[in-house]
């Protein structure tokens, strides 16, 4: 028996850090289950598969805003730092989609008082494990516990307010594909107010969700200041049977 990412590190031939860092992005697997702790140990003859990170793909870009289509695995300061820009806001590691970078100081104050004043509207797809057949609107609090480099949000009479708007797409069994529409931008907000209403996100074991590949949650649409940015349906969207 040995360490999982030291095991790994042998297989790829790369340093254990980064054998370490593909474990905790959620990118390998073995005997076809998610390898989720790095310092587990697993028999020295274990064969290890890696998923490969897409490429960040450019939506849009002027003199003011870039958009870029945020892959899954990667996260958002990683794609400010390949872009060489800063970040206008954030998606959590897992989740893919439109992900917003400014090139123009003047804009992005105008961007972040948009923001603050509930004038972005922004739009998401997930996959729940819950049958859910109305539109529904979620209006309940929530408030962020912060350690270190690692957050946990719940609802919380003492948290802040925060709204969400459910819109079904289809369903077949005890799953569902929604559109999610937000009014507010709370810290997992989506994936808490869903875990509230019984339907936790495939994938999101943090908030209730059973084990997947990947936390099936996509930021598909941004209106901001005039622009609209879209993003297409992933393909693990497109080919997951609900």
């Amino acid at each position: 028996m040995e360490k999982a990412y030291k095991l790994l590190a042998l297989q790829e031939g790369i340093s254990n850090r980064a054998a370490k860092d593909l474990i905790d992005r959620g990118v390998v697997y073995a005997a076809g289950k998610k390898v989720s702790v790095a310092r587990g140990e697993l028999s020295s003859s274990t064969k290890f598969k890696v998923e490969k990170i897409a490429p960040i793909k450019v939506i849009f870009e002027d003199e003011f805003i870039m958009a870029v289509d945020k892959p899954a695995f990667m996260t958002s300061e990683e794609v400010a730092e390949i872009k060489k820009l800063p970040l206008l806001h954030r998606l959590d590691r897992e989740t893919s989609g439109v992900l917003l970078l400014t090139k123009d100081d003047e804009f992005r104050q105008k961007a972040v008082i948009a923001f603050k004043k509930r004038e972005v509207q922004k739009e998401y797809l997930a996959i729940v494990e819950a049958k859910i057949v109305e539109a529904m609107e979620i209006n309940a609090p929530i408030m962020t516990i912060k350690k270190g480099n690692t957050a946990y949000s719940k609802i919380s009479s003492e948290g802040k307010e925060a709204i969400s708007h459910v819109e079904p797409l289809m369903y077949e069994g005890k799953r569902s594909k929604i559109k999610v529409r937000i009014e507010t931008g709370r810290t997992h907000q989506i994936r808490v107010h869903l875990k509230s209403i019984g339907a936790s996100i495939l994938g999101d074991t943090e908030y209730g969700g059973r084990p997947h590949k990947r936390l099936m949650l996509h930021a598909s649409k941004i209106m901001l200041l005039g622009y609209i940015f879209q993003t297409k349906e992933p393909e693990d969207f497109i080919k997951f049977s609900v």
